[in-house]
């Protein structure tokens, strides 16, 4: 889809109309006020974001529908109607309704509607899953748009539940919110929200043209390499170009691979966004413009939005030392990170819907991944997205080649694979329409510019949530005799100081004794925490090479955000971790098990475990056929100092939570393929999965439920898989948004040593 982000400051004294929540829950609307005043939420201007997508459901005779409509998100209030209200004053909405902190946003992935390819969006309410609704874009880049569009409107519920709350919290406790430690965050938020933001160019572009979706958020990192947030074992060494593109071998010998790994790397002129849309089309006339190897392919199966099966013919035309035709097929499986880099995985397959055909050769497919990063040129507007295809192949092939150079590499399967993003390259070069980024068009807005009106406010259901309104049954009339609608077509055409770390940075690393004195209180004196009084149904390892097993590794593996981070992006070598891990279970159950820390036979409900000041419980909830809890439990052997970050996350909303609440992951041991799909990547829990918070007595857990997310349920099988095979390193922390919150300090960390599902615990 055809897009651009269109943003627009609201002027000094522009009015525009505000919601707040009077003292029964129900959202007002307050007066026109100024976007500088004060008060309790009168002065705060809010967001408004736009653009055009599918309303996806079915009516109420079963007949499933897709209508183009026009979003609109101004604050927490969303409305839908048929029209651009911009282009046809005072039009109604069809839908409306306000989006509360309890809305989850699920990525779907692609889906094929009317034949046509489209990524799907689910809305639901964390505690009560049938409050649902759908929509559909025309690319994953502006389906993230609307996420992030959707997580803003939840900040501002939140701004405004925290807002009434602070009159009740202080008749009971006048320590339970600290305003002063608030203050800097909301005001910057508020500045930060006086915006309206176009998603979408039209319907027109929408139906007729592939995305060229425009991402000028800031990116917080320099992907000039394999940059993560944890060290990896790989170690790249350059042996050749071909067609202008490095060709890198993994010299590491790195456990748990069967073969040899390579990797092509160049830069394709155009943004993530549309190169993915491109390697993942199966349009066989755009193929044939990059791809001589996998360009005639079909769709066998689709397992959901972030998987699918293919199928592919080829015939020697150009690797002519072939002497038969070739058939082969393979599984694609796509996970889009948080900060919008793309890893596509794909793995040989066999499918009973094509079985061998005749006159054909079946082969297998190299096992691959493609890695499309965004890479920030300063001063230049061009978009730029660093590719990375990395494959795996025989050594004894790769060995001859080494020692011979001989020409028939150039004509392997693996030669073409790797050729492919040189075909990228040139076919973008060759397409200039696919490429181009338009600068965002700032203006000044009128009064006009509101897309919903205080009217239109006035008369909204006060308890009508988003999913609500997308749910809610219309007639049958409504939505089929509707002569606006457009059917769906058919699928038309860490900023880093050094790359290399920089050995500099571990002198530069937080120090645990000036992170316990901001965070815990260090006038008192420290609780012993015997770990013979601890005891998990995963035992400690007692040697590194133990298996099933967890050890507590320290931070020197992680890479977080550094004092100066605000103003230059530079992260530093982890310190060591705040809380102490004390045990780990690990559990199975036919159902998702929740509030563990509440089992009497819990290690937080012991004599001992009630001494400890403060314990984190984090509660990784895995689906599989049983489900599987792993439980991480963290002490701090201080009280936690009042007012600190960490007060705030433990006592804060669990929008707060959502938003700070952060995991990185690295595979230290295994197989290549698991290591691309899990990455080191810090990602935001509470804005990938649905996450439940329980506050009690001296502990704080966290149930984090992995399969409220398609995409995660698609990493941990993958993970699942190689499970008994695998060293996994984890770190927790809390995001640091603020300069006197930084520099980062990580939380816990945990060694998963070759778990053994076998060996998990009935509850």
């Amino acid at each position: 889809m055809a897009t651009t982000t269109t943003t627009k400051p609201i002027a000094a004294g522009g009015e525009v109309s505000e919601v707040e929540l009077s003292e029964t829950g129900s959202p007002d609307v307050g007066s026109q006020s100024s976007g500088s005043g004060s008060g309790s939420g009168g002065g705060r201007s809010t967001a408004e974001y736009s653009g055009w997508v599918y309303h996806l459901g079915v009516n109420s005779i079963g007949h499933e529908y897709s209508h183009l409509r026009f979003l609109v998100i101004r604050g927490k209030s969303v409305a839908m109607y048929k029209r651009e209200p911009g282009e046809e004053p005072g039009i109604q909405p069809i839908r409306k309704g306000v989006v509360s902190v309890t809305l989850m946003v699920e990525e779907l992935g692609r889906r094929i509607i009317n034949n046509g390819e489209y990524y799907a969006l689910r809305f639901y309410n964390r505690l009560d899953q049938t409050k649902k609704g759908e929509i559909a874009c025309r690319s994953p880049g502006e389906a993230q748009k609307w996420i992030e569009a959707f997580e803003q409107a939840k900040q501002q519920a939140d701004y405004d539940l925290m807002t009434r709350g602070v009159s009740w919290n202080r008749s009971q406790n006048k320590n339970e919110l600290n305003l002063d430690g608030h203050r800097r965050r909301v005001r910057r938020y508020a500045r930060g929200l006086g915006k309206l933001v176009r998603i979408g160019k039209g319907p027109e572009r929408l139906l007729r043209q592939s995305s060229d979706l425009k991402s000028h958020e800031i990116v917080n990192t320099n992907f000039g390499g394999d940059s993560g947030d944890a060290f990896e074992a790989h170690e790249w060494r350059y042996v050749r170009t071909f067609n202008g593109i490095r060709i890198f071998e993994d010299i590491a010998n790195s456990k748990g691979g069967k073969g040899v790994l390579l990797k092509s790397v160049g830069v394709v002129g155009a943004n993530p966004d549309t190169v993915f849309e491109v390697l993942l089309s199966l349009d066989k006339y755009k193929r044939y413009g990059w791809d001589m190897l996998t360009a005639d392919l079909e769709l066998v199966e689709t397992i959901d939005g972030h998987y699918d099966v293919v199928y592919g013919t080829y015939e020697p035309k150009y690797l002519n030392w072939w002497k038969v035709k070739k058939d082969f097929i393979f599984s694609r499986q796509w996970f889009r990170g948080q900060d919008g880099a793309y890893t596509v995985l794909q793995s040989p397959a066999s499918h009973t819907k094509k079985p061998p055909r005749h006159g054909y050769e079946r082969t297998k497919i190299n096992s691959s991944t493609w890695e499309l990063r965004r890479l920030n040129t300063p001063g230049s507007s061009t978009p730029n997205c660093l590719v990375t295809h990395m494959l795996e192949m025989t050594p004894s092939f790769w060995d001859r080649w080494k020692r011979r150079h001989s020409s028939n590499f150039d004509r392997s399967i693996a030669f073409a694979l790797l050729n492919q993003v040189a075909g990228l390259r040139e076919y973008f070069a060759a397409n200039p329409a696919l490429t181009s980024d338009f600068p965002s068009t700032v203006v000044k807005p009128t009064a006009s510019d509101s897309l919903i009106t205080q009217s239109e406010l006035e008369d909204s259901e006060p308890n009508d949530e988003f999913y609500d309104a997308l749910a809610r049954g219309e007639s049958f009339e409504d939505e089929d005799s509707d002569d606006d609608d457009v059917m769906i077509p058919k699928a038309g055409k860490v900023k880093f100081k050094n790359v290399s770390w920089a050995i500099a940075s571990f002198s530069m690393k937080p120090s645990k004794a000036s992170v316990e004195k901001s965070e815990l209180v260090t006038n008192v004196t420290p609780v012993t925490i015997d770990s013979n009084h601890f005891h998990g149904t995963l035992h400690r390892a007692k040697s590194e090479d133990e298996t099933n097993s967890w050890s507590e590794p320290g931070g020197e593996n992680f890479m977080i955000r550094g004092k100066t981070y605000l103003t230059d992006y530079t992260k530093v070598v982890g310190g060591d971790p705040l809380l102490k891990l004390i045990a780990v279970d690990w559990f199975k159950a036919d159902e998702r098990f929740d509030s563990v820390a509440l089992h009497p036979k819990s290690l937080v409900q012991s004599e001992a475990g009630k001494k400890i000041p403060f314990i984190l419980v984090v509660n990784l909830q895995v689906p599989a056929k049983p489900n599987y809890n792993l439980v991480m439990y963290y002490a701090a052997e201080r009280p936690v100092n009042k007012g600190s970050l960490l007060d705030r996350f433990i006592n804060g909303s669990d929008a707060f939570r959502d938003a700070r609440f952060k995991l990185i992951p690295s595979i230290v041991e295994g197989y290549w393929m698991v290591k691309r799909a899990v990455g080191t990547k810090a990602c935001l829990l509470g804005k990938a999965v649905a996450c439940n918070y329980l506050r009690q007595d001296n502990f704080l857990e966290i149930d984090v439920d992995i399969g409220s997310s398609t995409v995660a349920r698609s990493i941990i099988g993958l993970v699942l898989g190689y499970v008994t095979s695998i060293v996994v390193d984890l770190a927790i922390l809390i995001e640091a948004k603020e300069e006197t919150e930084l520099p980062e300090y990580i939380l816990g960390t945990v060694r998963l040593n070759r778990a053994n599902p076998d060996t998990a615990v009935p509850i």
